[in-house]
Formats: C-alpha cells, structure tokens, sequence
C-alpha cells in the first residue's frame, strides 16, 4: 500500500455473504498509547492491521517501547523503559492520536514535549480541552519552538475535572493521567463513546478503580505500580455501519458478526429513519436485499434533520455515509453535521455524480433522493469520505476510480480484498 493506490470499481454489483468487522482503530489507539502506561507485558487482541496503527506503534517505538505481531491481529507490548518523553515530529504529523500519548507519559513520567498532532482534514479540532483537564492535575504548559511542553512539576494531583466539551480524545487523555493518580479525580462531562468504555476496561484490568463507564461522569483512582494485561479490541461500529450502507443501497443480503447491540444502536435507529431495516439475532446482523429506502418524515409531513453528536447521539463518522444513502432513498433530508466544519466538503463529488444536493453552509445539506449516480474519477479527502465515495462508487453507472486510497486505508484494514470477497468489483491500483 502507498499514497499513490486508486481503488476501481465498477458499479451495478450486489455483494453476499459473512462480513466479520475488524477491531475498533478508535478503540484501538489509545489502548496501545496506554500499555506505556507499565513497565509490565500488555496483549491486546483483535487490533486492525491499518496505517494509523502503524503509525501509533512507530510513535511508540520511538519512545524505547517494544512491539511486535504475536498473531494477525494480536499486539505484543512491552515498555520496560521509556527512553524520552519527546515525541517525534515527522511521526506525529501522519496521526491525530499522537495527542494520546500525552496522558499516559504525564502519569508514568511526569513530563512531555508534544508537536501538534496531524490527521484528516475536517475542520478544527481543538487542543483546549486537553490542556484545561491536564492543568486541572497540576500540569503547566508552554510552548517551545512548534512543541508543547507539558510538566507536572509537583506530580500530578487529585482533581474535579469538567471538560469544556465532551471530546473524545480529551477524555481518553485526562483517562490515562489520572491513571498514574494515587488520589482519586472525578471528570465531568466526560464523553462515553464505545472506545472510551474498551479503555476504560483496560484500565480497571491494570490497576485502576473506575466507576461510571459508559456514562457522562467518571470517577477515578488511580495506582503508581500499574500492572500488565490482555484485554481485546471490541468490533468496529463504524465499520459495521458503513457495511449495512453498502449493503442497503446495492439491495443486497449481508450478514455481520460479532456485532454488539448497545455499540450499534444509535446507528440502527438513525438509518432507519433512511428507510434501512436490520434483522439483530443475538451477535449476528442480517440486512435484507428487499429495502425500501425511503425517507420517514416527522410529524406534519414536515422534512426531517439527521444530525450527529456525542454518543449516544448519531456518530459524527457515519455523516458522510448517511449522506450518501441519502441519495438513494425516496424523499428529502436535512443533513447536519455539527462536529466538524470541514467533513461535508466532499458534496461537490457527489453533486457531480448526479446526486441532487444543496449544501446550504459547511454543517448543513439537503439531500433529495433517489438519483442515479454515474462514474466519476473521484479523490478521498479523508478517512470517512473516502468510505461515502466508494460506497458511492458501488452503485453509480460505469466505472470509478477514487485516489487517495491511503486515506481509506487508515481506517479500514485491506478494505478492497474484503469488500471482493463479498463480490463487489473493486481492485487496487
């Protein structure tokens, strides 16, 4: 795989079969970022093989960690030493969450310089939250040159942190700093995504008394002397949605497992006000090839809005995707991103592949479905755009090309391969 790949595919098939999602790379991220957390062995099964995870293990290994694969998809780490708490420019500009391996140095070390992270393109994607929450424990900042120099020059101490936002990474991070907290630091505000609850198992697993996972308010006490562990990435819910997209617009029968219920819920009942009905058998989801793909209105015949948020709000990475099915379902909607003033710049793509969309500012679109779409050569801004557009690509007329598959890449592990298997007519090169 390089940063010159193009994913062909040629539009007009149906896909069949089993589609077994891979682990959670948002999960997956900071579970490696806190493994730096013990000098002890941490495993951590069900990782997905992708770029950013390559990259989060490079940032690791620069630190003096040791990694290896012990099977395909299980991580072997152990940091015995940390050899410098300076984080590698060149590294941290391929990855957002270079951020959160701030937390966990700050716990074990008590100090770290940190370039600004890199990642997509969306939109700002403020630092605030992080610094406040760190400045909470005890933590002063300042710049040096393009770093961040973060100390805890008296140690990190007991805190009541309330989070400006409830961002994902700022709680991941305020997380794993108090980790390393013998006292005991509550974070209100807090976010409870999916990921945040694999973590905050990890952690429990390690030494750390949590209460209030899964729920807006956290409570942590910490442990000086961490302790190794195995634990395992829970399947990717993002992933899985972008699967029932596929599958629902190409009217196909799919089925995925593992799938866990309270992980996919929100996204279930959002894509069913697109028209998409699911079958959930226990850990299996079925989608049927008989959907009717049509827009339910509100109350009043009145046109309705599908806006994303914090969990368990819609998740702001299925935006672009639910846009997308959008265009192929009979009605109109009001798309709303909140999150993310940038994530809608790929409408102009879709726009010339013949759906019938106003994008009314940079957070808002209207969709008016169904259209047939016809080939495009088209280009992935980001992770999740790129999914819409090949989605997209699945079922336009002729055949597409969509380059910047690196970016598709970095969330989605051999997607072509996969996606083959299951019949679609898509190829790297």
């Amino acid at each position: 795989m390089t940063n010159m790949d193009s994913f062909k595919i040629l539009g007009g098939n149906k896909i069949s079969g089993t589609f077994t999602p891979r682990g959670n790379k948002n999960a997956a991220l900071p579970m490696i970022a806190a493994s730096l957390l013990t000098d002890e062995e941490v495993i951590i099964s069900n990782v997905p093989r992708i770029r950013d995870v390559v990259f989060m293990l490079e940032l690791i290994g620069s630190l003096g960690a040791e990694w290896s694969w012990r099977e395909d998809h299980q991580l072997r780490i152990k940091a015995s030493r940390i050899t410098t708490t300076e984080l590698d420019s060149n590294l941290c500009k391929k990855i957002r969450a270079s951020i959160l391996l701030a937390g966990p140095l700050l716990a074990r070390c008590g100090e770290v310089k940190i370039p600004p992270p890199g990642g997509d393109v969306i939109g700002r994607r403020r630092l605030d939250t992080h610094f406040q929450s760190f400045a909470s424990m005890g933590i002063s900042c300042h710049m040096a040159g393009n770093y961040y120099c973060l100390k805890a020059d008296h140690g990190l101490q007991p805190a009541v942190i309330f989070l400006d936002e409830p961002s994902v990474t700022g709680t991941e991070n305020a997380l794993m700093a108090s980790a390393g907290i013998a006292g005991e630091v509550v974070i209100k505000n807090a976010a409870s995504e999916p990921h945040i609850q694999d973590l905050c198992t990890m952690l429990s697993s390690m030494g750390v008394a949590i209460t209030g996972s899964g729920t807006n308010n956290l409570v942590i006490k910490g442990n000086k002397a961490l302790k190794g562990t195995t634990v395992r990435v829970c399947s990717d819910h993002i992933e899985i949605g972008s699967l029932i997209a596929l599958a629902a617009i190409t009217k196909s029968d799919l089925t995925i497992e593992p799938v866990k219920l309270e992980y996919i819920h929100p996204i279930v009942f959002h894509f069913k006000r697109l028209g998409i009905e699911v079958q959930i058998n226990q850990s299996k989801l079925t989608v049927s090839s008989n959907q009717s793909l049509e827009i339910k209105p509100d109350i009043g015949n009145a046109i309705p809005t599908l806006a994303d948020g914090p969990w368990p709000s819609f998740p702001a990475d299925l935006t672009s995707i639910a846009l997308v099915i959008a265009t192929q379902a009979k009605g109109t909607v009001l798309i709303f991103e909140k999150m993310f003033e940038s994530r809608m710049f790929f409408v102009d793509k879709l726009v010339s592949m013949g759906a019938r969309i106003v994008l009314c500012d940079p957070h808002r679109a209207v969709v008016v479905g169904p259209s047939k779409l016809s080939a495009q050569h088209l280009s992935s801004p980001d992770i999740r755009a790129g999914m819409a557009l090949l989605i997209a690509a699945s079922i336009a007329q002729g055949e597409s090309i969509i380059d910047n598959a690196h970016q598709i890449d970095r969330g989605y592990e051999s997607l072509d391969v996969r996606l083959a298997d299951l019949g679609l007519d898509i190829t790297r090169v």
